[in-house]
């Protein structure tokens, strides 16, 4: 894809937010799982008209995302966020490196594993946008709060963009690892039993 020249925004619910060794669901509406191994921001202050010069100052530390996509849901509606907000579709993890372990988070190396194969592996160095015009942008329209998480955009290597794609399939295990944070793990699963 072009990179774009602003940030692409969307939201995923809250219902799509798990933690490490959660499972990620694969729902019957969908057959094409990807992933995405991005670099979570954490805002500690709130941030509203920040400059970019300023932004850091707003964030409190740095985490591990996967940013799960169902691809034929999210080019089929003609929008991201369902494809993007499902069921588990954000896992988060393992835990918050505060901003005096990584004072500059364009230097972090960035990795997806499925299946022991590490298909994603690059640097934050190569964001379309760093971390400081990311939250400085944001908060130009929307007030980041405490507690607030940006996913900052993957790297090259997703499924959907391999002859043939990969998707994930149940029984899969993916691993997004970042160089000074670790590594978040969840396995993939069929779709659960529904409840009331």
């Amino acid at each position: 894809m072009e990179i774009p020249e602003v940030p692409i925004l969307f939201a995923k619910f809250a219902n799509a937010v798990v933690g490490p060794g959660d499972p990620i669901i694969v729902p019957s509406i969908s057959k094409e799982i990807d992933y995405e191994a991005e670099l979570g921001v954490v805002i500690g202050r709130r941030a509203r008209s920040v400059g970019v010069e300023a932004a850091l100052d707003h964030v409190l530390g740095y985490t591990c995302i996967n940013d799960v996509s169902a691809r034929d849901l999210q080019f089929g509606d003609g929008q991201w966020f369902r494809g993007k907000s499902l069921d588990s579709f954000c896992p988060i993890g393992p835990w918050i490196v505060t901003t005096d372990e990584i004072p500059d988070p364009q230097m972090l190396g960035i990795r997806c594993i499925v299946n022991g194969q590490t298909l994603q592996d690059s640097s934050t160095e190569q964001m379309a946008f760093s971390v400081a015009e990311l939250v400085s942008f944001i908060s130009q329209g929307i007030t980041l709060e405490p507690g607030d998480i940006i996913s900052t955009g993957t790297p090259p290597g997703v499924g959907f963009a391999r002859t043939p794609p990969i998707w994930l399939q149940p029984g899969d295990e993916v691993t997004v690892q970042i160089d000074r944070i670790g590594d978040l793990t969840n396995p993939i699963v069929t779709t659960s039993s529904p409840t009331t």
